[in-house]
């Protein structure tokens, strides 16, 4: 499959997917992609203190806040960011995660679960590039496509 094809099935996967099946996807991938060492990486210059311990929180306490917990914390981070440009890449998915996250919460809109799922491919596709014409070449993507597919995946009727 190329990039375009995986994204128009994960979209499929997202509108088809039970309210159940949504939830679970998504208590999954946020914890996925807020995971502690994704945050190795970024450099002391990058955030605040505040900003920091606010993305740790956050990131560590991720299936118990609510939206309006979550929104604080990301304008805590918000604040925080002492780069214009470059924030580590870990940083950036963990913070784009969260935000996703809080806006599901919030909204319980499906556009946030799709952005999830193309969070997580792009944060294995950055670990084992994957080529955009045969995007499930790698063994890392295929088995990532595969736990969307499998969480998402419409259950017996």
């Amino acid at each position: 499959m190329n990039y375009s094809e995986v994204e128009a099935s994960i979209l499929r996967l997202v509108t088809e997917a039970t309210e159940d099946s949504a939830r679970a996807f998504a208590e999954q991938t946020v914890t996925r992609l807020v995971r502690p060492e994704l945050l190795h990486a970024a450099a002391e210059d990058e955030l605040t203190e505040d900003a920091r311990t606010a993305l740790t929180t956050g990131c560590a306490n991720v299936l118990m806040m609510g939206p309006a917990e979550l929104h604080d914390l990301l304008a805590a981070i918000d604040g925080g960011i002492l780069v214009d440009d470059g924030l580590d890449t870990g940083v950036l998915t963990a913070v784009t995660a969260l935000a996703h996250w809080k806006n599901y919460l919030e909204q319980k809109q499906r556009s946030e679960l799709y952005e999830l799922a193309v969070r997580s491919i792009e944060d294995i596709d950055h670990e084992v590039s994957a080529t955009l014409d045969d995007f499930l070449a790698t063994p890392e993507m295929a088995a990532e496509y595969a736990r969307i597919r499998r969480l998402l995946a419409p259950g017996p009727e």
